[in-house]
């Protein structure tokens, strides 16, 4: 397999007709096998996911990022899939949920007499602007790799992928990956279905349990944290290497659209110059667009580990408490002295943010899953509880309550929550809220978040800004 040359990459985005049909790890699977051949392979990941990415560059040894259609304006993704292209061989994005799932967007919030955000008007996103995996395959002129999981049918699967073929004329079909195939028998049913609509088969794989990478309550185990990460990942590369014509999955890439831009687009501001940030096993969920981007604006990033009871670095101006899992490290966090008082002092004189996890670790208490209170910072007044679990996912726009590191009052941030914990104290008044939140369809979701003096925090990712 000769590396391409050509600039920008070529690329493929490997989607699904749902949720748990295997894209993560054929994705990785796929993205370790072509390494190993020798290509430059780039990963990128569809949506707002904080964990597939590290496993990307695990497999491909390069950084990897999130493309959001809804979150991001085109200029921003442009310049990140840009970056991504150069000096690589190949892009293989990752999808996420099902390959048309997203969302409604309102075009705009309606204000009252004193500036508040009062009534919505939500209307239909505008078209490639939904958050579906599909968008950011038509915006980047990816073909599409449908990897279908068959078990329990057989030709039926290409009614299925016919479906998909058609549901969006923007997008192009390239061929289909089978997953949890029973058989050879099996393979061949599924394979007349698709040969009967023209389709590619370009692999299938049998079912194997040893295949599925770990799991907890927010996704896959971090990478990371994986044991045999490495392992595992060639285990992967070698199960692809067995079940798929490589070959022809690369020949069916198509070059990236976006062309080179003048300029860089970058997500957010850099909060600070110095920027303090924690970085262990219960804080770990940072958007790598937003650090690369604060990086590329001059910034300094500097790392602490919490969980090893360092406090953040002297020499810095911000501290940023990313989310992660701090309810499976809650009683090590609240013996972790030298940590709590650096932060204490620290947030005398300089901003503390905190996102999701972050933003619980700044709170009163946080009560694990046994139900286990345990003693936070004490910088927020908030308590969270995860032996009273509630799901609360979904994008966010969050309009700014008042000046602060993310931006000047009124700043509005495209943002996503995806947590467990539920809030045992009260909700914040308007003159304690770090934001007022909209959902993905413009319904007001009330005040959000906290700050007080030099502190804020929030549920919610910050994605970018809106333009």
């Amino acid at each position: 397999m000769t590396p391409r040359s050509a600039s920008p990459a070529p690329g493929l985005l490997i989607g699904a007709p749902r949720s748990g049909s295997g894209k993560t790890t054929i994705t990785l699977g796929l993205q370790r096998a072509l390494v190993r051949r020798g290509l430059a392979v780039r990963g990128l990941k569809c949506g707002p996911d904080y964990i597939d990415p590290a496993f990307h560059a695990a497999a491909t040894g390069k950084p990897s990022a999130n493309l959001d259609s809804f979150a991001m304006p085109d200029l921003l993704l442009a310049s990140l899939v840009d970056e991504a292209s150069q000096g690589s061989d190949l892009i293989l994005a990752e999808g996420s949920m099902g390959l048309f799932d997203g969302v409604r967007r309102p075009f705009h919030l309606e204000r009252d007499a004193g500036g508040k955000p009062g009534a919505t008007f939500p209307h239909p996103a505008p078209p490639g602007h939904t958050g579906a995996s599909a968008d950011i395959a038509a915006f980047c002129g990816w073909p599409v790799v449908l990897v279908i999981d068959v078990s329990g049918q057989a030709q039926s699967a290409a009614a299925v992928a016919l479906g998909c073929r058609s549901f969006d004329p923007r997008i192009q079909i390239a061929g289909v990956i089978l997953n949890k195939v029973a058989s050879e028998r099996h393979r061949r049913l599924v394979a007349d279905g698709m040969a009967a609509i023209g389709l590619p088969v370009f692999g299938a794989l049998p079912r194997e349990a040893s295949l599925i990478l770990p799991e907890r309550h927010l996704g896959l185990v971090q990478a990371g944290e994986t044991a045999d990460l490495h392992a595992r990942l060639d285990a992967l590369a070698q199960a692809i290497e067995a079940s798929v014509d490589l070959d022809a999955l690369v020949a069916a890439a198509a070059s990236t659209r976006p062309a080179s831009s003048s300029s860089t687009h970058h997500a957010l501001p850099p909060p600070g110059q110095r920027i303090a940030i924690a970085r262990d096993a219960a804080f770990s969920f940072v958007y790598a667009h937003v650090e690369s981007g604060w990086a590329a604006q001059g910034a300094t990033l500097s790392f602490f580990s919490p969980l090893a009871d360092e406090p953040p670095p002297r020499d810095c101006d911000v501290c940023w408490l990313p989310g992660g899992y701090p309810e499976l490290h809650a009683g090590k966090l609240a013996a972790a002295e030298r940590f709590r008082a650096g932060i204490h002092s620290f947030a005398e004189t300089r901003p503390v943010h905190g996102e999701c996890g972050g933003y619980m670790v700044l709170g009163d208490a946080l009560e694990d899953a046994d139900g286990t209170a345990h003693r936070m910072l004490g910088l927020l007044p908030v308590t969270t509880s995860f032996a009273k679990r509630k799901l609360n996912l979904g994008y966010r726009v969050a309009r700014l309550n008042a000046d602060g590191i993310l931006g000047p009052r009124r700043t509005v941030l495209i943002g996503h929550e995806f947590h467990y914990a539920s809030t045992t104290s009260a909700a914040p008044s308007e003159t304690q809220a770090f934001a007022r939140n909209a959902d993905a369809e413009g319904n007001d979701l009330g005040f959000s978040g906290h700050r007080a003096g030099h502190v804020s925090g929030t549920f919610f990712h910050a994605i970018a800004r809106s333009l």
